[in-house]
């Protein structure tokens, strides 16, 4: 949903930078791994030490390197498939590294097993709706469909994570993954709904 509604709006405002990067010899491929590590680093390095707002605005930097990159790949007009490959397979990484971050902190100096429990139940789910999607494109169907694609996954969990790093209740961040698991069990209800439908 966000997807649909927000990527013109970023595509509008990152082209000037994509356009600036490829000019200077930079490749898709560099942004997509470079933001990558750089959501690795914010996930698995700044909250599990606790710097829960901190380590928000770093990941924040880096998270929109997965529309940048796409804006490059257009830009030179590249078709082939190792961009889109690479992307998603990376996607997971940076998903894994954000939800395991929360997961680390909590079940240790933050002392919330509750919110940790929540963040691995909310992983497991995100890379389910992913799974499904990916599995059904490889058989020729479609599944982009669900109200909890990975834009809505991931700016809920940054922006609950990092108010609760501002001093908001912790109470605030456990709702938001408790959401996320019921919007993600939806999700992979509605897709494999599409796909059945789809099936001969």
């Amino acid at each position: 949903m966000l997807n649909k509604y927000a990527r013109g709006f970023f595509t509008g405002l990152f082209t000037p930078l994509a356009a600036w990067l490829l000019k200077r010899g930079v490749s898709p491929d560099a942004v997509t791994i470079l933001g990558t590590l750089g959501v690795m680093v914010g996930g698995l390095v700044f909250y599990p030490l606790g710097q829960l707002f901190w380590g928000t605005l770093f990941i924040t930097a880096f998270i929109f390197s997965d529309v940048i990159d796409g804006i490059m790949a257009r830009q030179q007009e590249r078709t082939g498939k190792w961009g889109g490959f690479l992307d998603s397979t990376l996607d997971r990484f940076a998903d894994g590294a954000l939800f395991a971050g929360v997961s680390i902190w909590f079940f240790t100096g933050g002392g919330n097993d509750a919110i940790g429990i929540a963040a691995i139940i909310c992983l497991v789910l995100g890379m389910l709706v992913s799974y499904i999607r990916a599995k059904a494109e490889s058989l020729g169907f479609t599944a982009n469909v669900g109200i909890a694609e990975r834009a809505e996954r991931l700016v809920s969990l940054l922006v609950a994570t990092g108010l609760v790093g501002l001093g908001l209740p912790e109470m605030l961040l456990f709702v938001v993954l408790a959401a996320l698991c019921a919007a993600s069990c939806v999700t992979i209800l509605q897709r494999m709904r599409a796909v059945h439908r789809q099936a001969p």
